[in-house]
Protein backbone atom coordinates (compact mmCIF):
# COMPACT_ATOMS: atom_id res chain seq x y z
CA UNK A 1 0.00 0.00 0.00
CA UNK A 2 1.51 3.32 -1.14
CA UNK A 3 1.59 6.29 1.24
CA UNK A 4 1.19 8.75 -1.63
CA UNK A 5 -2.40 7.52 -1.97
CA UNK A 6 -3.21 9.22 1.35
CA UNK A 7 -2.35 12.85 0.66
CA UNK A 8 -4.46 15.88 -0.12
CA UNK A 9 -3.96 19.59 -0.75
CA UNK A 10 -4.65 21.95 2.15
CA UNK A 11 -4.19 25.73 2.12
CA UNK A 12 -2.24 26.93 5.16
CA UNK A 13 -5.04 29.38 5.88
CA UNK A 14 -7.28 26.45 6.88
CA UNK A 15 -4.92 25.22 9.62
CA UNK A 16 -6.63 26.46 12.78
CA UNK A 17 -4.33 28.56 14.97
CA UNK A 18 -6.96 29.22 17.65
CA UNK A 19 -9.90 27.12 18.81
CA UNK A 20 -13.48 28.08 18.14
CA UNK A 21 -14.44 30.77 20.71
CA UNK A 22 -17.19 28.49 22.02
CA UNK A 23 -16.15 24.83 22.24
CA UNK A 24 -19.36 23.25 21.03
CA UNK A 25 -20.02 25.81 18.28
CA UNK A 26 -17.36 24.32 16.00
CA UNK A 27 -18.50 22.92 12.68
CA UNK A 28 -19.19 19.22 12.30
CA UNK A 29 -19.19 17.38 9.00
CA UNK A 30 -21.46 14.33 9.21
CA UNK A 31 -20.29 11.58 6.87
CA UNK A 32 -22.72 8.77 6.09
CA UNK A 33 -20.11 6.31 4.86
CA UNK A 34 -22.45 3.72 3.32
CA UNK A 35 -24.39 6.28 1.30
CA UNK A 36 -21.36 8.53 0.66
CA UNK A 37 -23.53 11.43 1.82
CA UNK A 38 -22.41 14.51 3.73
CA UNK A 39 -24.23 16.94 6.00
CA UNK A 40 -22.81 20.20 7.34
CA UNK A 41 -23.78 20.77 10.97
CA UNK A 42 -22.42 22.19 14.22
CA UNK A 43 -21.00 20.15 17.06
CA UNK A 44 -23.77 20.93 19.54
CA UNK A 45 -26.08 18.97 17.22
CA UNK A 46 -24.16 15.74 17.91
CA UNK A 47 -26.94 14.32 20.16
CA UNK A 48 -29.29 14.33 17.15
CA UNK A 49 -27.26 11.46 15.67
CA UNK A 50 -27.12 9.21 18.73
CA UNK A 51 -29.85 7.24 20.47
CA UNK A 52 -30.74 5.36 23.61
CA UNK A 53 -28.37 2.46 24.25
CA UNK A 54 -25.40 4.06 22.51
CA UNK A 55 -22.21 4.41 24.54
CA UNK A 56 -19.91 7.34 23.84
CA UNK A 57 -16.30 6.46 24.71
CA UNK A 58 -13.96 9.32 25.60
CA UNK A 59 -10.25 9.39 26.41
CA UNK A 60 -9.84 11.11 29.79
CA UNK A 61 -6.06 11.51 29.65
CA UNK A 62 -4.92 14.96 30.74
CA UNK A 63 -2.28 16.93 28.84
CA UNK A 64 0.64 17.94 31.03
CA UNK A 65 2.26 21.38 30.47
CA UNK A 66 5.19 19.63 28.84
CA UNK A 67 6.84 22.50 26.96
CA UNK A 68 9.63 24.49 28.63
CA UNK A 69 11.91 27.20 27.27
CA UNK A 70 15.50 27.04 28.54
CA UNK A 71 18.65 29.12 28.20
CA UNK A 72 21.89 27.51 27.09
CA UNK A 73 25.19 28.54 28.63
CA UNK A 74 25.89 30.47 25.41
CA UNK A 75 22.73 32.52 25.95
CA UNK A 76 20.68 30.91 23.21
CA UNK A 77 17.12 29.70 23.78
CA UNK A 78 16.14 26.08 23.33
CA UNK A 79 12.67 24.57 23.45
CA UNK A 80 12.38 21.45 25.59
CA UNK A 81 9.38 19.20 24.98
CA UNK A 82 8.94 16.37 27.49
CA UNK A 83 8.13 13.06 25.83
CA UNK A 84 8.30 10.35 28.49
CA UNK A 85 9.64 9.90 31.99
CA UNK A 86 12.59 7.54 32.40
CA UNK A 87 14.12 5.84 35.41
CA UNK A 88 16.75 8.30 36.66
CA UNK A 89 20.19 7.30 37.92
CA UNK A 90 20.22 10.06 40.53
CA UNK A 91 17.74 9.80 43.44
CA UNK A 92 14.96 12.43 43.33
CA UNK A 93 16.07 13.61 39.88
CA UNK A 94 13.63 13.64 37.00
CA UNK A 95 15.06 12.03 33.87
CA UNK A 96 13.01 12.41 30.72
CA UNK A 97 13.29 11.68 27.05
CA UNK A 98 12.77 15.06 25.42
CA UNK A 99 12.66 16.75 22.05
CA UNK A 100 15.06 19.69 21.75
CA UNK A 101 14.51 22.49 19.23
CA UNK A 102 16.92 23.50 17.85
CA UNK A 103 18.95 20.35 18.48
CA UNK A 104 21.86 20.72 16.06
CA UNK A 105 24.31 22.02 18.70
CA UNK A 106 23.07 19.98 21.64
CA UNK A 107 25.72 17.88 23.38
CA UNK A 108 25.94 15.58 26.37
CA UNK A 109 26.89 17.48 29.50
CA UNK A 110 25.39 20.80 28.47
CA UNK A 111 23.58 22.61 31.29
CA UNK A 112 20.28 24.37 30.63
CA UNK A 113 18.81 27.10 32.83
CA UNK A 114 15.05 26.78 33.30
CA UNK A 115 12.35 29.13 34.59
CA UNK A 116 12.00 29.38 38.35
CA UNK A 117 15.70 28.80 39.04
CA UNK A 118 15.66 25.15 37.94
CA UNK A 119 18.34 23.52 35.81
CA UNK A 120 18.69 20.55 33.50
CA UNK A 121 21.62 18.55 32.18
CA UNK A 122 21.60 16.96 28.73
CA UNK A 123 22.72 13.34 29.14
CA UNK A 124 22.47 11.16 26.01
CA UNK A 125 21.34 11.38 22.41
CA UNK A 126 18.42 9.10 21.56
CA UNK A 127 17.95 10.13 17.92
CA UNK A 128 18.36 13.19 15.71
CA UNK A 129 16.33 15.55 17.93
CA UNK A 130 15.61 13.37 20.96
CA UNK A 131 17.81 13.41 24.05
CA UNK A 132 17.65 12.25 27.64
CA UNK A 133 17.69 15.18 30.04
CA UNK A 134 17.97 15.19 33.83
CA UNK A 135 15.97 17.91 35.60
CA UNK A 136 16.66 19.39 39.02
CA UNK A 137 13.85 21.66 40.17
CA UNK A 138 14.15 21.53 43.96
CA UNK A 139 10.44 20.82 44.21
CA UNK A 140 7.76 18.38 43.11
CA UNK A 141 8.19 18.12 39.34
CA UNK A 142 4.47 18.06 38.54
CA UNK A 143 3.98 21.22 40.60
CA UNK A 144 6.98 22.80 38.86
CA UNK A 145 5.44 22.10 35.45
CA UNK A 146 2.09 23.52 36.51
CA UNK A 147 3.83 26.78 37.42
CA UNK A 148 6.33 27.02 34.58
CA UNK A 149 5.36 24.71 31.72
CA UNK A 150 3.34 25.60 28.64
CA UNK A 151 0.87 23.61 26.59
CA UNK A 152 2.71 21.21 24.21
CA UNK A 153 1.03 22.50 21.08
CA UNK A 154 1.79 20.75 17.79
CA UNK A 155 4.31 22.47 15.50
CA UNK A 156 1.67 23.65 13.02
CA UNK A 157 0.14 25.88 15.74
CA UNK A 158 2.47 28.84 15.84
CA UNK A 159 3.36 30.43 19.17
CA UNK A 160 6.38 32.45 20.24
CA UNK A 161 8.06 31.77 23.60
CA UNK A 162 5.83 33.24 26.28
CA UNK A 163 2.91 33.55 23.87
CA UNK A 164 0.88 31.19 26.04
CA UNK A 165 0.30 34.04 28.48
CA UNK A 166 -1.69 35.87 25.82
CA UNK A 167 -4.10 33.04 25.10
CA UNK A 168 -5.34 30.27 27.42
CA UNK A 169 -3.90 27.29 25.53
CA UNK A 170 -3.46 25.42 28.81
CA UNK A 171 -7.24 25.51 29.20
CA UNK A 172 -8.39 25.10 25.59
CA UNK A 173 -5.83 22.43 24.64
CA UNK A 174 -7.48 20.25 27.27
CA UNK A 175 -10.81 18.42 27.31
CA UNK A 176 -13.34 19.45 29.96
CA UNK A 177 -13.32 15.87 31.29
CA UNK A 178 -9.53 15.37 31.43
CA UNK A 179 -8.55 13.48 34.60
CA UNK A 180 -5.39 11.36 34.37
CA UNK A 181 -2.11 13.28 33.82
CA UNK A 182 0.14 11.80 31.17
CA UNK A 183 -0.41 13.06 27.60
CA UNK A 184 1.94 15.31 25.66
CA UNK A 185 -0.68 15.85 22.95
CA UNK A 186 -4.40 16.37 23.35
CA UNK A 187 -7.01 13.81 22.27
CA UNK A 188 -8.37 16.57 20.08
CA UNK A 189 -11.77 15.16 19.11
CA UNK A 190 -12.75 15.69 22.73
CA UNK A 191 -11.97 19.41 22.71
CA UNK A 192 -15.44 20.23 21.36
CA UNK A 193 -17.38 18.83 24.31
CA UNK A 194 -19.02 20.96 27.01
CA UNK A 195 -21.11 20.02 30.05
CA UNK A 196 -24.26 20.87 28.11
CA UNK A 197 -23.23 18.39 25.39
CA UNK A 198 -23.08 15.61 27.96
CA UNK A 199 -26.38 16.70 29.51
CA UNK A 200 -28.06 16.55 26.10
CA UNK A 201 -26.57 13.12 25.36
CA UNK A 202 -27.64 11.66 28.70
CA UNK A 203 -31.15 13.04 28.22
CA UNK A 204 -31.35 10.91 25.07
CA UNK A 205 -30.27 7.78 26.93
CA UNK A 206 -26.67 7.84 25.71
CA UNK A 207 -24.12 6.59 28.25
CA UNK A 208 -20.60 7.99 28.63
CA UNK A 209 -17.63 5.69 29.29
CA UNK A 210 -14.10 6.94 29.95
CA UNK A 211 -10.94 5.08 28.98
CA UNK A 212 -7.37 6.36 29.25
CA UNK A 213 -4.63 6.45 26.64
CA UNK A 214 -1.69 8.77 27.27
CA UNK A 215 -1.05 10.38 23.90
CA UNK A 216 2.58 10.59 22.81
CA UNK A 217 4.27 13.09 20.52
CA UNK A 218 4.30 10.47 17.78
CA UNK A 219 0.68 11.33 17.06
CA UNK A 220 1.95 14.44 15.23
CA UNK A 221 4.48 12.61 13.11
CA UNK A 222 3.86 11.58 9.50
CA UNK A 223 4.29 8.01 8.38
CA UNK A 224 7.74 7.89 6.77
CA UNK A 225 7.88 4.29 5.52
CA UNK A 226 7.17 4.18 1.79
CA UNK A 227 5.22 0.96 2.35
CA UNK A 228 2.48 1.67 4.87
CA UNK A 229 2.74 -1.85 6.24
CA UNK A 230 6.32 -1.15 7.38
CA UNK A 231 5.35 1.70 9.71
CA UNK A 232 5.80 1.10 13.46
CA UNK A 233 3.72 3.04 15.97
CA UNK A 234 5.27 4.42 19.14
CA UNK A 235 4.10 2.59 22.24
CA UNK A 236 1.42 4.32 24.34
CA UNK A 237 0.01 3.21 27.69
CA UNK A 238 -3.72 2.72 28.22
CA UNK A 239 -6.24 1.59 30.80
CA UNK A 240 -9.88 0.46 30.86
CA UNK A 241 -11.51 0.03 34.26
CA UNK A 242 -14.31 -2.39 35.16
CA UNK A 243 -17.06 0.23 34.97
CA UNK A 244 -16.09 1.31 31.46
CA UNK A 245 -15.69 -2.29 30.25
CA UNK A 246 -19.15 -3.19 31.53
CA UNK A 247 -20.78 -0.18 29.85
CA UNK A 248 -19.03 -0.81 26.54
CA UNK A 249 -19.92 -4.50 26.52
CA UNK A 250 -23.59 -3.59 27.08
CA UNK A 251 -23.65 -0.95 24.33
CA UNK A 252 -26.09 -0.99 21.47
CA UNK A 253 -23.51 0.94 19.45
CA UNK A 254 -20.05 2.14 20.47
CA UNK A 255 -19.23 5.71 19.46
CA UNK A 256 -15.51 6.43 19.80
CA UNK A 257 -14.44 10.00 20.46
CA UNK A 258 -11.20 10.27 18.54
CA UNK A 259 -8.53 7.97 17.19
CA UNK A 260 -7.00 7.45 20.65
CA UNK A 261 -10.22 6.07 22.14
CA UNK A 262 -10.56 3.96 18.99
CA UNK A 263 -7.11 2.43 19.45
CA UNK A 264 -7.82 1.65 23.11
CA UNK A 265 -11.08 -0.09 22.22
CA UNK A 266 -9.62 -2.06 19.36
CA UNK A 267 -6.52 -3.02 21.39
CA UNK A 268 -8.59 -4.33 24.30
CA UNK A 269 -11.36 -6.14 22.40
CA UNK A 270 -11.15 -9.89 21.94
CA UNK A 271 -12.30 -11.79 18.86
CA UNK A 272 -15.79 -12.14 20.34
CA UNK A 273 -16.10 -8.37 20.60
CA UNK A 274 -15.80 -8.34 24.40
CA UNK A 275 -13.66 -6.05 26.54
CA UNK A 276 -12.14 -6.87 29.91
CA UNK A 277 -10.75 -4.37 32.43
CA UNK A 278 -7.10 -4.03 31.52
CA UNK A 279 -4.01 -1.84 31.72
CA UNK A 280 -1.13 -2.12 29.32
CA UNK A 281 0.51 -0.59 26.28
CA UNK A 282 -0.34 -0.62 22.60
CA UNK A 283 1.38 -0.11 19.27
CA UNK A 284 -1.77 -0.91 17.31
CA UNK A 285 -1.52 0.57 13.82
CA UNK A 286 -4.86 0.75 12.03
CA UNK A 287 -4.78 1.22 8.27
CA UNK A 288 -7.03 0.19 5.36
CA UNK A 289 -7.77 -3.50 5.46
CA UNK A 290 -8.17 -3.54 9.23
CA UNK A 291 -11.40 -5.12 10.46
CA UNK A 292 -12.91 -3.15 13.34
CA UNK A 293 -14.03 -5.29 16.27
CA UNK A 294 -15.91 -2.86 18.50
CA UNK A 295 -16.18 0.70 17.16
CA UNK A 296 -19.41 1.46 15.29
CA UNK A 297 -19.26 5.25 14.98
CA UNK A 298 -16.33 7.66 15.09
CA UNK A 299 -16.05 11.33 15.97
CA UNK A 300 -12.71 12.77 14.88
CA UNK A 301 -10.97 15.94 13.76
CA UNK A 302 -9.46 16.51 10.30
CA UNK A 303 -5.98 15.01 10.13
CA UNK A 304 -2.64 15.67 8.47
CA UNK A 305 -1.88 14.12 5.07
CA UNK A 306 0.12 10.87 5.19
CA UNK A 307 -0.46 10.51 8.94
CA UNK A 308 -1.36 7.38 10.88
CA UNK A 309 -4.56 9.18 11.94
CA UNK A 310 -5.67 9.72 8.35
CA UNK A 311 -4.95 6.05 7.66
CA UNK A 312 -7.13 5.06 10.62
CA UNK A 313 -10.15 7.06 9.46
CA UNK A 314 -9.57 5.74 5.93
CA UNK A 315 -9.72 2.22 7.34
CA UNK A 316 -13.01 3.08 9.03
CA UNK A 317 -14.78 4.80 6.14
CA UNK A 318 -12.76 3.92 3.03
CA UNK A 319 -9.92 5.85 1.42
CA UNK A 320 -11.89 7.37 -1.45
CA UNK A 321 -14.79 8.28 0.82
CA UNK A 322 -12.49 10.08 3.27
CA UNK A 323 -10.42 11.90 0.65
CA UNK A 324 -13.60 13.06 -1.11
CA UNK A 325 -14.95 14.31 2.23
CA UNK A 326 -11.67 16.15 2.87
CA UNK A 327 -11.86 17.79 -0.56
CA UNK A 328 -15.36 18.99 0.27
CA UNK A 329 -14.17 20.20 3.67
CA UNK A 330 -11.47 22.29 1.98
CA UNK A 331 -14.00 23.74 -0.47
CA UNK A 332 -16.33 24.59 2.43
CA UNK A 333 -13.45 26.18 4.41
CA UNK A 334 -13.57 23.86 7.39
CA UNK A 335 -10.81 24.46 9.92
CA UNK A 336 -8.25 21.64 10.13
CA UNK A 337 -6.16 19.79 12.72
CA UNK A 338 -6.02 20.06 16.52
CA UNK A 339 -7.90 23.34 17.01
CA UNK A 340 -10.11 22.78 13.99
CA UNK A 341 -13.55 21.40 13.24
CA UNK A 342 -14.65 17.78 13.44
CA UNK A 343 -16.20 14.94 11.47
CA UNK A 344 -18.78 12.44 12.66
CA UNK A 345 -18.52 9.20 10.68
CA UNK A 346 -21.70 7.12 10.73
Amino acid sequence: MDLTDFTYELPNTLIAQRPCPVRDASRMMVLHRQERRIEHRQFFELPDYLEKGDVLVVNDSRVIPARLYALKETGGTVEVLLLKKLQGAVPDAQTWEVLLRPARRAAAGQVLSLPGGARAVIRERVSDKKWTVEFSTGTDFAAYLRRNGEAPLPPYIKRRPGDASHFPDRDRYQTVYARADGSVAAPTAGLHFTPRTFDALRSRGVSIAAVTLHVGYGTFLPVTASRIEDHVMEEESFEIDAEAAEAINAAKRVVAVGTTATRVLESATDERGRIRPTAGATRLFIYPGYRFKRVNRLLTNFHLPASSLLLLVSAFAGRECILDAYRQAVEACYRFYSYGDCMLIL
